[in-house]
Parts: structure tokens; C-alpha cells; sequence
């Protein structure tokens, strides 16, 4: 509600609050065009057709909400930034509005960074339709609106994302098309939920490989289907993707505590090495600890 009710007042009286934070105390008249469209595709369309004509007529123009086309691994995905400001000059500047509050003229460092990533994937975005617009360019700096130290009055910071912007792109451009993915999948796989039976898509998701690390349970909803198949096979990736990086050839628990043991690897392998010296150490301080009670035996403080 708080956040609703910031939004609110920044963008209020056609945009006036949000301008002036702009530098720009009279803007004169602000054109705040209607971008309702039906369905997304619609939404999207309308949105490039106001930032064309925005781009043109030499005045200021107000973009409420929005919505861009962004192509993720083949897959168009949309995006809804709070508020997209056109220059007269043809200029495109993202507008983020936050609702944590700037302290003495510095807000949490890492809400700050949240922000800047998710504008940056917004620049990259609007980048998209200036391509295709004549005289339009998009701005590498995103303008942040918060709340200034403890009351509701908007503060506005410039937030370079040439960086975020940079990495965003470098990591899309790295992304497995799903077209790509759908061709390896096996013959007559399918995950259609409307029109496959529950055994028939329990044998589908039976069929294809599993790719397990921690972080899956997060984001995805099989993650415990694949936790499950990767504990069964022994898979090192169950323990984290930075072990299993450390951990070089040797892919299985099995393969692991072996090699700890002495009992296989190679000595000359660095994480076979290390893994014997680490169960060397182990056992010597073992053995040089004083005796204890059977965690079984001891009582409860409390």
C-alpha cells in the first residue's frame, strides 16, 4: 500500500512531481498518452506506437506503465516498467520508483543494485523498439524514485546501468534457445498438461535428463523431483555448483569418499590431493580430541 500510494503521488498532476526530479520545473504541457490495448501483443504494439509519436513531437511525454517485448532464448517475455520519460530531444530515460526510503542522500546498497539490474533489462528492451524508431535514443542512466529519509516526499538519484546492461546481455546472448531444446528432446515428449494424462506426463518428465543444483528450489517447481533423481545417483551437484567445481573429474559421492580413502583417483589429480589431505587431518584431529559423551547422552539445557 505504501508503495502504491509513493507510485501515486510521483506520477501525480500528469507527471509535474516526476519532471521536476527531471530538472525540468515547467514543462508545460506533459502528454500522458493512453497506451490500454487489448492482450499483450496489443499492449506492446501501443507502447511502440506512443514512444514513435512521443519521439516527434519536440515536447515532454509521460509513459505510465508500459509494456515491452524482450526476447529470452527464442521466447518473448514482457515487461512492465513503472514509467518511461521522452525528451524533446528524442531522448528514452527508464523511470524505477522504489519505495525504500534515501537516508542522508544514500539508500541499502543492495536494493539500489536490485534496482539497477532490473532497469538495465528494461534499457535493453526499449533499445529494441529505438532501433526502429528515427531520432530515438534510449538513455544508459535510469532515473530511481524513492522516498527522501523518513517521510513520503520523492527524491530522485541518475543510476548508470552500463554495467548491469553489459552483463544482462552478455548472459541472454549465452541462453539455449527453447527450439533448440525442444528438437533434443526424445520423440513423442511432451509436457502439455490440457491434454496429457498424469502418467503420461510423469513418463515425459521421467525421459529427459535432470540438471539439479540447490539454487533450483528457488525458481522451480520440479526442483524436488530433480533433488530426488540427483541424490539417487549420487550426483556431487546435490552438495552445489561450487563443489562440484572444485571437485574436477570425480562426478558421484562414491567416487569422492573413494578417492578420499585412497582407494581410487588419481594422486597427482589437485582434488583427489586435497581430498586425502583433508581425511588426514580429519582423522588426526580425531584422534587427538579428549573423549566425549554420545551426543545421545547429553541432556538439554533448557
Amino acid at each position: 500500500m505504501r508503495g502504491n500510494s509513493f507510485e501515486a503521488k510521483v506520477k501525480a498532476d500528469g507527471g509535474r512531481e516526476l519532471l521536476r526530479l527531471l530538472g525540468v520545473e515547467e514543462p508545460g504541457g506533459v502528454s500522458v498518452p493512453d497506451l490500454t490495448a487489448a492482450g499483450p501483443e496489443g499492449r506492446v504494439a501501443r507502447t511502440a506506437l506512443a514512444l514513435r509519436e512521443a519521439t516527434g513531437s519536440g515536447g515532454w511525454t509521460l509513459l505510465d506503465h508500459p509494456l515491452l517485448a524482450l526476447e529470452v532464448a527464442g521466447s518473448p517475455v514482457y515487461l512492465e516498467p513503472d514509467a518511461v520519460v521522452v525528451r524533446p530531444d528524442g531522448g528514452w530515460t527508464v523511470v524505477e520508483i522504489k519505495s525504500f526510503p534515501t537516508v542522508d542522500g544514500s539508500a541499502d546498497a543492495a536494493k539500489v543494485g536490485a534496482a539497477a539490474r532490473q532497469a538495465a533489462v528494461y534499457v535493453l528492451a526499449l533499445e529494441r523498439v529505438a532501433a526502429v524508431t528515427e531520432g530515438a535514443r534510449v538513455a544508459h542512466s535510469v532515473l530511481l524514485v524513492c522516498p527522501k529519509d523518513f517521510s513520503n516526499v520523492p527524491t530522485a538519484s541518475v543510476v548508470d546501468v552500463r554495467k548491469q546492461r553489459a552483463v544482462t546481455r552478455r548472459q541472454l546472448g549465452r541462453l539455449t534457445r527453447i527450439d533448440e531444446i525442444a528438437e533434443a528432446l526424445p520423440e513423442g515428449v511432451s509436457f502439455d498438461v490440457a491434454e496429457r494424462s498424469p502418467e503420461e506426463l510423469t513418463a515425459s518428465v521421467e525421459s529427459v535428463p535432470h540438471q539439479y543444483a540447490p539454487e533450483c528450489l528457488a525458481a522451480c517447481e520440479l526442483a524436488f523431483h530433480c533433488r530426488a533423481r540427483s541424490r539417487e545417483a549420487g550426483a556431487v551437484e546435490t552438495l552445489g555448483r561450487s563443489v562440484r567445481g572444485e571437485l574436477g573429474g570425480l562426478t558421484t559421492v562414491g567416487a569422492v569418499l573413494a578417492a578420499a580413502r585412497g582407494e581410487a583417483g588419481d594422486p597427482d589429480d589437485p582434488a583427489v590431493a586435497a581430498l586425502r589431505r583433508a581425511r588426514a587431518l580429519r582423522e588426526e584431529a580425531l584422534a587427538s580430541a579428549p573423549a566425549r559423551m554420545p551426543r545421545e547422552h547429553v541432556e538439554c539445557p533448557c
